[in-house]
């Protein structure tokens, strides 16, 4: 495997765009910034004793106009958003406008846990306390998992193919290897890769009753984040900026020993992912100068991936741990974990490994170099 990382969008907690994102996650109060507002999106009950970490002042009308998306939920503005400043970042569309590819040769690979089960709630709550009469039509749509993607690819006239994942904490990193198969098999020939999470009443209730906020420092967080991907040779040759190359993939899974155990993690399962991405990209593990780790607070995942990483990487490279900054974001970690490695990658480092580890046994790793490597 090897890409080209020609654009990043990003909308999270801390800062949207690329460059505000990677100054204010280098700053030493990125955390503190994340998790400083007062939560308007889920019910106050529930996010009592909950670290949240919300798009603070989130205004899609300063990106996309005034018209056209009032009935789209959270969850779709925010990743309209992201993936039209990826495709702006890219220089492929400027003011709206194609400059790069044809709009049917630009696909679309989005990531999500959970979509937009505000959507659902909210229509459930109509349902069951009024009648199912009162339900706005136009409102439904959102109820659909992959409703967000679609709508991302309506907006901004991508008609490459369009697909969405739906497998917990890998989903973004999962989605690079689903754009390799589109840019190889030359279904497209740029591919708009990550998700999006929001934060609302029943995410919360579940973290809170697998007892994750007992867990000193977790906490949950949203957001949207988008990475554009091209063939190299197709990149080089438009004149693109690379930010980046995507050098290997790799994944594991083990199922839980008893089948009553639903949340589970392992270390061999974090390793075998690890090295299958760094035996894809065709480097040694002695390489690697980042590790951007999937630490989120909670010990059974952490301990894993500790002990995963103490064995591949003896020499201790540098490690960052975005969900301690940003909060746990489930789908779009993977692409929050990226657009972390970015910046750093061409500041100083050579070559990074961008870690999610499951909650059900499984885990993805993605390796990265810096834009300027051979």
């Amino acid at each position: 495997m090897k890409l080209a990382l020609t654009g990043l969008g990003v909308v999270s907690p801390i800062a949207t765009g690329r460059a505000p994102f990677e100054a204010a996650f280098a700053s030493a109060d990125a955390a503190e910034r994340a998790f400083s507002g007062t939560p308007t999106i889920a019910s106050a009950d529930v996010v009592a004793g909950a670290r949240v970490a919300e798009v603070w002042g989130f205004e899609p009308n300063a990106y996309l106009g005034t018209k056209g998306h009032r009935n789209f939920d959270r969850l779709t503005k925010l990743q309209i958003v992201a993936a039209k400043l990826a495709l702006e970042d890219a220089g492929i569309k400027e003011a709206g406008t194609f400059r790069a590819y044809h709009p049917s040769r630009v696909g679309v690979c989005s990531a999500t846990a959970y979509g937009s089960l505000d959507e659902i709630t909210e229509l459930n709550r109509v349902a069951e306390l009024e009648d199912p009469r009162y339900i706005n039509p136009t409102r439904f749509p959102n109820t659909v998992i992959n409703s967000a993607a679609g709508y991302v690819s309506i907006w901004e006239d991508l008609r490459a193919p369009n697909t969405t994942l739906a497998d917990g904490n890998t989903g973004a990193l999962d989605g690079v290897l689903h754009a390799e198969v589109h840019l190889t098999a030359r279904r497209a020939d740029a591919m708009v890769v990550g998700g999006g999470e929001v934060v609302n009443d029943p995410v919360l209730l579940a973290v809170r009753r697998l007892g994750l906020f007992a867990h000193d420092g977790f906490g949950v967080g949203e957001g949207a984040a988008f990475a554009v991907l091209e063939r190299p040779d197709d990149a080089v040759a438009r004149g693109a900026r690379v930010l980046a190359w995507v050098l290997g993939y790799g994944a594991a899974f083990r199922a839980p020993e008893r089948e009553a155990v639903i949340v589970h993690a392992d270390d061999a399962t974090v390793e075998r992912a690890v090295l299958d991405a760094l035996a894809d990209a065709g480097v040694s593990a002695d390489a690697i100068d980042l590790v951007i780790s999937a630490e989120s607070g909670v010990p059974l995942f952490d301990e894993a991936e500790a002990r995963a990483l103490a064995r591949v990487f003896p020499h201790r490279p540098e490690r960052l741990a975005p969900k301690r900054v940003l909060g746990e974001s489930f789908g779009v970690a993977g692409a929050l974990g990226i657009a972390v490695a970015v910046g750093p990658l061409r500041a100083a480092h050579t070559l990074a490994v961008v870690i999610t580890v499951g909650y059900y046994g499984n885990v993805s790793a993605v390796v990265l170099g810096r834009p300027d490597a051979a």
